[in-house]
Formats: structure tokens, sequence, C-alpha cells
């Protein structure tokens, strides 16, 4: 047995084939329900004509079919790829080619976007209809295990949009993204060390775990299968769009113990709901609110220990490109303002401009980097490939576009992205460093900075505030707030107040929006 991603879940699965592993709508599935749904899925894709190394693309809404479809590719060596269902037809011709799909599994009500992007194809990929097309599919199919030799080196791509640029597929190895992004099989923190000992671990109990965001990101689907891999119970809202009253009865009603979030844009309606009617849900089985993916404002964090005191805030770091490199552990009670800080794993380090790692209390700021466990590459594009994972000196290298600092105690202050910082006067100024800040004031509810053209600095820092209900913020207000915290340099010039903050689905915001509402006249 191998660090395959199927092997390692069919182990979990004879264990303890009883437990309840996956529940989504009306559908509540066992492990040993999941395992014979995704063997029938196995021999669906098989049927299909497909085989180790084809593709598979998966545009659905969160269901038991995402995760079963996907269980059952790694099952027979087929690659499922992500696919944003936001997209529009001609986005969907994009991933199609890039991806390569052999096959493209899709909700109904996306037949026609699928269709008119499979029209101009050369090649364009079969189809297979979630809802009765794939039930009578998978009727049809025998459950019992495809029999082939898996192994850890089986590739796994996620399709990332990032923040710049048309997707791009981020290729793993089982192996790699089982340590790097799915637990490596550890309930206490030290993972296991042969793909046998996954199975110690199960009778200790299960986690109940809700991911709140869609399974076509990879947050969600790292912790979902970070919760089977454990021998725990992954609750999947169906809602198309999250509703937070909604997801707040969902996790009283399932008595979810582990709420994983993507940044404000998730945090930011369920904080919303919580203070609107404080009293309306027993929420005290939630034990760790685990955020990925998207920064959460100190403010919005504090809102939600104060609600559940019961609970812990694990803030993570990492990209589609590194996996986990670090995480901030907030408690009830704890309080923090300005950028976030991380401790990191060993394997990840701040480089500086030559590539050399800095040391702790360095005043240099760096690039965010991770060796070890890194993928191969971008599917498809030698040329991204090589300059986001160099090797230097010998060793292989991830290097996001996320700058940060080292403090004197070796936690990396997170400061914001290389690609969209703001050149004031020659100063660089990172936006999440100032968006942090203007979190923290108590008139504050949400927040969005952008450089906007200056005739005399070049760029200047502007703010989009969201405010807290019934308050108006002033610029004086804000910038005294500012003073107090960060670089004069880097206060907002000038701040425009909206309802509320643009956000895209995966929690970003939306940052071409805030800065055509920081440029309008009205701003």
């Amino acid at each position: 047995m191998e660090f395959n991603l199927a092997d390692l879940f069919q182990a979990v699965a004879d264990h303890v084939p009883h437990r309840e592993a996956l529940v989504a709508g009306p559908v509540r599935l066992t492990f040993a329900q999941l395992d014979k749904r995704a063997n029938r899925a196995a021999h669906v894709l098989s049927d299909l004509g497909l085989s180790a190394g084809d593709h598979v693309g998966l545009a659905l809404w969160n269901g038991n079919e995402m995760v079963e479809l996907m269980l059952g590719a790694f099952n027979v060596g087929v690659v499922p790829i992500n696919v944003n269902y936001h997209y529009t037809a001609d986005e969907l011709r994009y991933l199609f080619c890039d991806a390569q799909l052999d096959l493209i599994v899709h909700e109904p009500d996306l037949a026609d976007r699928v269709d008119d992007a499979r029209a101009s194809m050369t090649h364009p990929p079969a189809v297979l209809e979630r809802g009765t097309q794939y039930e009578l599919a998978l009727a049809t199919r025998s459950d019992e295990r495809p029999t082939m030799s898996r192994t850890g080196d089986a590739p796994y791509i996620l399709y990332t949009g990032g923040t710049t640029g048309m997707p791009k597929g981020v290729i793993w190895r089982h192996e790699d993204i089982f340590f790097a992004a799915m637990g490596g099989g550890s309930r206490t923190g030290t993972p296991i060390d042969q793909p046998e000992d996954i199975v110690a671990q199960l009778p200790l109990g299960s986690t109940v775990s809700l991911p709140a965001s869609p399974l076509m990101h990879g947050t969600a689907q790292w912790s979902t299968f970070s919760t089977l891999f454990a021998g725990g119970t992954v609750i999947l809202s169906t809602d198309r769009a999250m509703e937070a009253h909604q997801l707040w009865g969902l996790v009283e009603r399932e008595r979810v113990s582990h709420l994983v979030l993507v940044g404000d844009a998730f945090a930011l309606p369920l904080v919303e709901a919580l203070e609107s009617q404080p009293h309306r849900w027993h929420l005290d089985g939630v034990t760790v609110i685990l955020n990925g993916g998207a920064i959460l404002s100190p403010s919005v964090r504090h809102a939600l220990l104060r609600h559940l005191p019961g609970a812990i805030v694990v803030d993570g770091y990492g990209t589609s490109e590194t996996g986990g490199q670090g995480r901030m552990i907030v408690s009830p009670g704890q309080h923090s303002t300005g950028p976030p800080c991380f401790q990191m794993n060993n394997s990840t380090a701040l480089l500086d401009e030559l590539h050399r790692p800095l040391s702790a209390g360095s005043t240099d700021m760096g690039r965010l980097a991770k060796r070890g466990r890194i993928p191969l590459g971008y599917f498809g594009d030698p040329d991204r490939t090589s300059r986001t994972f160099p090797t230097v000196d010998g060793e292989r290298w991830a290097i996001t576009g996320d700058m940060g600092r080292i403090t004197g105690t070796g936690e990396i202050m997170l400061l914001g992205r290389v690609d969209g910082s703001i050149n004031s006067g020659g100063e660089k100024i990172y936006p999440e460093e100032v968006e942090a800040t203007l979190k923290a004031h108590p008139l504050v509810f949400d927040a969005v900075v952008v450089g906007v053209p200056d005739g005399r600095f070049g760029e200047r820092v502007a703010a989009v505030v969201a405010p807290r209900e019934r308050a108006e913020p002033t610029l004086e207000e804000l910038t005294t707030h500012c003073r107090t915290l960060i670089a004069g340099f880097k206060i907002p010039r000038q701040v425009v107040l909206v309802d509320r903050i643009r956000r895209f689905p995966t929690g970003k915001p939306d940052y071409q929006w805030a800065r055509q509402r920081a440029e309008s006249p009205n701003g």
C-alpha cells in the first residue's frame, strides 16, 4: 500500500464501515455506502472509455456526487478537475481545452453553457449529466472495487484562478498533497509514517466538519478529505448560495464541531446573523473554526469568538501551490490588530530577492516560499512552472506572490501580494496590511484598499469601507486610528463609504470594482 488517496480512503472505510461519512441535503452515507458509490462511479468512468491519466471535469454544486466522483476517479487513476460553475461558455471552453478534459460531469442547469463551450472545440469532451442520467449510470454498475495497482505518484490537479490571469492547473502527487494539505492522517499533529497507520487513530472518535465554501475550491476539498481520512463526518450545505441563517441551522442540527470558512466573505454574513439573533441557535458543539484561503479580519474573528465562547479560531495560511504552511490560533479573550502573524512549519521560509532565507528579526521584506512536499508544477505551462517553482542551490522551492516580514520570534507577518502592492512616492504599500488596520476600527465592518492615480505620488491609498450599521466613519477618524498602528505613508488619503464590499465566491475582494468606486467622481 502506498500513499494513494483511493487506497487511504478504502483503508478507513474498511475500519469504520458503519460510521457516517457524508451528509449532503437528504443524502446520508456511511463510509461503506460512500465507498460503494465511489466504486460504481469508477466503473462508469472506465466504461465511458477513461483510463489512468485521463481527465474528468466536475462542474457540480456541493453534493455527494462531487465527493464520490473524485474518489471514483482516484480508484481508476483518472484525474478529477474542478470546474467553476460560475464560468461563462467562453471561460468553460478555455478550461476544457487547457485541462484537456476527456469527460465533463455537469449540473443539468449548466447544459446550455457546456454545449456552447464544446461546440467550437476540435475534440470536445464527452458529457454526463448529474441527476437521473448519473444515477442510472451508477445503478447499472458493480459496487465492487476496481482492481488495479495504485501509487503515491498519481496526479491530483487543482485548478485555481489565483489573483491574476487565466485559471491554471496545479499538479500535485497524491502523496505530497496528502501530507501538505489533507492532514497527513493525523489527529494529533504528527503525520503518519506508513499508509497502514492511517487507521491507528480512528478509534479516538470522529469530528463533524462543515466546509462552508464550494467543493470546487481547494479549501473545501482539502478539509473534506482531511476529515474523511480521520474517520470524521463531512456535512455539506447544498444551498446554491450561502445563506447565513440556514447555515447556522445546519451547524446546530448536525452538531458540527469544525466549521471551515474562507475569509470575511463567509464569516461576515455569519457574524451578522449571530448579532441579529444571538440566542436563536444552540452552537455549543462548535469547538474549532478553521479559516483558510482568504484573510479573516480581527474584528470578525473576535465577533465569532464572542458568540462562540467554547471555540477557537485557527487561521490557516497556504496556497494552491504550497498546501498548508502555517497557522495562527486565537482563543476567546485574545485580541489582535494589524497584519496577521503566522507560526509557519519547518518547510516554509521568507526569501529575499536573491532567494536567500531571512533570519528571525530581519527588517527586510521577503517572499513566502516552501520546499519539500510541493507541486510538480502547472499543467501544460513549463514557463510558469519554472518561475514559480525554481531550483536554488539544488533545492526546489514554491515561491508565492505573498510578501511578509519575519518577527524576532520567527513568526511571519503577512503583508500582501507583490502584484497587488501600491507604489506611492516610491514606497510600497500592501493593501491587506491597511485593510486589517481599518477593520480593527469599531465603526468599520469591512474594507478594501486600492491605489488610485495621483499626480504627485503616482498612486495614493484609497479605502472603500462598509461601515457598521448606522455608522459613518470619517476620513479624520480613520486617519487618527491608523496613525497609531501603521506608518503615515500607508494611511488612506480618501475613503468611500458603501453598503457592502463586493467579493468573489472564493472570498477574495473584487479590487477592480473597488478601484472603480474609488476613482468615480462621487468617490
